[in-house]
């Protein structure tokens, strides 16, 4: 893949005024504004959400300098329907949101793309062949940007192993009121395998089957001590295993909560600025 061998560069660098949280804009004191060598957009669902700080922390190792990152996900999130969390916040389906508008606002880079997490909307009673569709979508919009694209399979290794009361618990819990019917879900799972497999290979995308092992007693979400290797395996990114480097490793970054671009809380349409954070080194993350 591109992005690990990006040749440093020179960036250009201007003073930043003191910027303080704003509007739901975090963003750090005396950050200097430098020109991104790289753009990683992120595409995904919960197992993102949770993982963000360290998928960004990641990309940024491996990147010679500041990154531009662009982030469409969440729990329960969409790729194709406005989605709901907890009656309590909606978000865009992934192929209607702002990030596409942002992309096609800036200036061509090397881009990594990672689409991750598909199949919620299995749950949410859409055919797979819909899903696969709006897949498709993305990886069209992300070829116009000659994006290396990382695809993740379905989990099928850990979902074969599971039985029907264990799908119906971890369905009440993770999308309560959403019906569980098994192994119809199972089919539907393959099916949809099979389509991110076709149509990935089609767009040259790296397709990852993700391991039973990364995996608990919840099938659907990477166990918390497994997510950096998870994820570093994902994005072909060498993990950083000397005591030396995670000792000198800076904390991951927060993530504010409900900093999206466009969302509903309760029923209210919030708009936020993005970039949601600036880094020191450069690096600026938006959330759509």
């Amino acid at each position: 893949m591109r992005h690990p061998l990006l040749p440093v560069t020179s960036p250009v660098t201007t003073p930043c005024a003191a910027l303080t949280p704003a509007g739901g804009s975090w963003q750090t004191e005396g950050v200097a504004e430098r020109q991104p060598v790289l753009r990683a957009i992120l595409l995904g669902a919960s197992n993102l959400r949770a993982s963000l700080p360290v998928v960004v922390d990641e990309i940024r190792g491996s990147a010679p300098g500041p990154v531009d990152v662009l982030a469409a996900c969440g729990n329960g999130r969409s790729y194709g329907a406005w989605s709901h969390f907890l009656f309590v916040r909606r978000l865009p389906g992934i192929v209607q949101c702002g990030l596409w508008r942002a992309l096609a606002e800036r200036p061509p880079i090397p881009t990594l793309a990672l689409v991750a997490d598909v199949g919620n909307d299995l749950v949410y009673g859409v055919e797979a062949a819909t899903i696969a569709g709006w897949i498709e979508t993305c990886l069209e919009k992300l070829a116009r940007h000659q994006a290396d694209i990382v695809l993740t399979l379905l989990p099928i290794a850990r979902l074969e192993r599971l039985s029907a009361w264990q799908v119906r618990l971890a369905v009440s819990v993770l999308f309560p009121g959403r019906p569980a019917p098994w192994p119809k879900l199972l089919e539907e799972a393959r099916e949809l395998d099979e389509h991110l497999r076709r149509i990935g290979r089609a767009h040259g995308a790296r397709l990852v089957e993700p391991a039973a092992d990364w995996y608990g007693l919840d099938p659907i979400h990477l166990r918390r001590k497994v997510r950096r290797e998870a994820w570093s395996h994902t994005l072909a990114i060498r993990p950083r295993s000397s005591t030396v480097s995670a000792r000198r490793r800076p904390r991951p970054v927060r993530i504010p909560l409900f900093a999206a671009e466009e969302l509903r809380l309760f029923g209210m349409t919030r708009s936020n600025p993005q970039p949601a954070i600036r880094l020191a080194d450069g690096t600026v993350l938006a959330l759509y």
